[in-house]
């Protein structure tokens, strides 16, 4: 019995972390985990930058009539149809090689509300300007990606 005693102290004996200098080890895994933590961060940063200036320049309604053939979509985010329209309009935009323009009107915002109001239009709608800024043509109601494409190389074509 006296031999399980002196086991049950020695398990008991911890070393006190607080009086214990840290090691070398220690340290290397410190800078390791700090380092890519420092790099987690930074990506999310990048990223979350790049998402934003991306967002920010399709909501730029003052793009219209900067020489660029523009397709602005009228657009309520909380709009399924909307969204869908949005999807299949980016994708035959992606499709040209052309350097047509895709904008947003938020209409969920002011300036969106008053482009909308300004071209007498609801959500569900694209509007194809000219490099000009000249209205040319405007689509209403749901579209698909292969009905789209055609229509924007037309509208590209023209100028």
């Amino acid at each position: 019995m006296a031999k399980s005693s002196k086991t049950r102290k020695s398990k008991s004996k911890k070393k006190d972390p607080v009086a214990a200098a840290p090691t070398r080890r220690d340290t290397l895994k410190l800078l390791r985990n700090g380092g890519i933590g420092v790099l987690a961060v930074g990506a999310v940063g990048y990223f979350g930058v790049g998402s934003y200036q991306a967002h920010a320049a399709e909501h730029d309604l003052s793009r219209v009539g900067q020489g660029h053939p523009v397709v602005v979509q009228i657009h309520d985010p909380s709009c399924p149809i909307c969204t869908a329209l949005q999807k299949e309009a980016r994708k035959a935009v992606k499709s040209l090689d052309d350097e047509m323009v895709f904008l947003v009107a938020d209409i969920t915002t002011d300036v969106g509300r008053e482009f909308a109001v300004r071209y007498g239009v609801g959500h569900v709608t694209l509007l194809l300007f000219d490099g000009a800024g000249a209205r040319k043509q405007t689509l209403q109601g749901m579209r698909e990606s292969e009905e789209l494409t055609p229509i924007f190389q037309d509208h590209f074509a023209a100028g």
